[in-house]
């Protein structure tokens, strides 16, 4: 992965901010650790996180220009951009949800009675970039083989950050005083100006006071003490498709942590399990299935009938089958994503070797052992013999 920040995020050299912002999702997406199965994603999720910090913040991505990405990693690394500068920036701009202070883990997340911890974190303001979207947030959702199978409408419970509904996501109530912030003068954003053996830096900082707002409130709202959200249960509905497998995430959107006001909601991103089944075991898109068959139906072959997940069909067992032979019926496994066929089902027999013989059973095997040359105590494991010279 290259190191230049335009050429991680695909982006050109006088891309806008919003077309910057909007490849960082798009790499965010592609390469966040918890949805990636790429196994350098952390290291090129970082990167990504990295890029977008420096090409957002005018003076940095000024400077970026200026210097090119050595001269600028240098300064960086001199502090020359200390205090909220590239690779220090908390969560900011961060689309996922339990990453506060730029830490690469969805640790936290629980099940659906307690799925979302922390879920806002990071820088804190609106700053340049404008009111922030909220944050994506992950669940888990059981099924089971045959709901796989056939796709399925699941109903799930959960409590999940929403936006308060007594000030709508304000903070305050919408009778409060309001003032200006003394601390930079209602414009959300304070100056620092560093000197650097590069030369004199000036970098803008979301405004601690106000919390990049602007203005300070006479009081806080009740409900979410000024916060803007609250945490309640909510019913979700979500559609899981044919074919998905155990690990997939199905995601919806607008259904994650709410954004501060005028930006979007995040999304619910809904790993799958699928739970075991006795009877199948699945190897992606194709099934293995058991199925013991007695002694004269692998001698002389039979008809029999096999479970599936598509109802009951009939199968031809050959004279003379082994036990252990497995046998494929095509198109008898799991349906692929997106239309693409169904895999196979294989099915192994095993030759059921009977604990009792009655007399007339034993006298024919006995029979059938001498007439192919065979000197056997038929209590001494004969049908075992018997079974094993095929």
């Amino acid at each position: 992965m290259s190191e230049d920040f335009y050429e991680v995020l695909g982006v050109s050299r006088d891309a806008s901010e919003d077309e910057i912002k909007q490849a960082y999702r798009q790499k965010a997406t592609e390469y966040h650790p918890d949805v990636s199965d790429d196994p350098n994603a952390e290291e090129k999720f970082k990167k990504v996180k990295k890029a977008q910090e420096v090409l957002t913040d005018e003076e940095k991505r000024q400077a970026y220009d200026q210097m090119g990405h050595d001269r600028f990693e240098q300064a960086e690394k001199r502090g020359g951009f200390d205090g909220g500068g590239a690779g220090g920036m908390g969560g900011q701009g961060n689309p996922f949800g339990g990453m506060g202070g730029g830490g690469m883990g969805g640790g936290g997340m629980g099940g659906l009675g307690d799925i979302f911890e922390e879920f806002f974190g990071g820088g804190g303001g609106r700053g340049r970039g404008g009111p922030r979207p909220g944050k994506d947030l992950r669940t888990s959702l059981e099924v089971t083989l045959e709901e796989a199978y056939e796709g399925v409408t699941k109903q799930f419970t959960a409590a999940r950050p929403q936006r308060c509904p007594d000030c709508d996501g304000e903070g305050h109530p919408p009778d409060a005083d309001v003032r200006t912030c003394p601390e930079c003068n209602g414009q959300g954003q304070v100056t620092q100006v560093q000197q650097t053996p590069l030369g004199r830096v000036q970098q803008a900082t979301t405004c601690r006071r106000c919390e990049g707002e602007g203005e300070l409130y006479s009081e806080d709202c009740a409900r979410c003490d000024g916060g803007g959200v609250v945490r309640e249960e909510s019913t979700l509905t979500v559609d899981v498709p044919a074919g998905i497998r155990d690990g997939q995430s199905l995601r919806m959107d607008g259904e994650g942590a709410p954004g501060e006001p005028g930006a979007r909601d995040g999304d619910l991103l809904i790993e799958i399990h699928v739970a075991d089944d006795e009877r199948f075991e699945r190897d992606g898109a194709d099934l293995r299935l058991t199925r013991p068959i007695s002694f004269p139906q692998a001698t002389f072959g039979d008809t029999i009938e096999l479970e599936t997940l598509d109802g009951a069909v009939e199968f031809d067992v050959p004279a003379g089958t082994q036990s252990g032979e497995t046998f494929r019926l095509r198109g008898k496994g799991m349906p692929r994503l997106r239309g693409r066929g169904e895999g196979d089902l294989y099915v192994q027999v095993q030759v059921v070797t009977p604990e009792d013989l009655s007399d007339d059973q034993r006298e024919a095997l006995r029979e059938f052992a001498e007439a192919g040359g065979e000197e056997i105590d038929v209590s001494e494991g004969f049908f075992e013999k018997i079974k094993n010279s095929f």
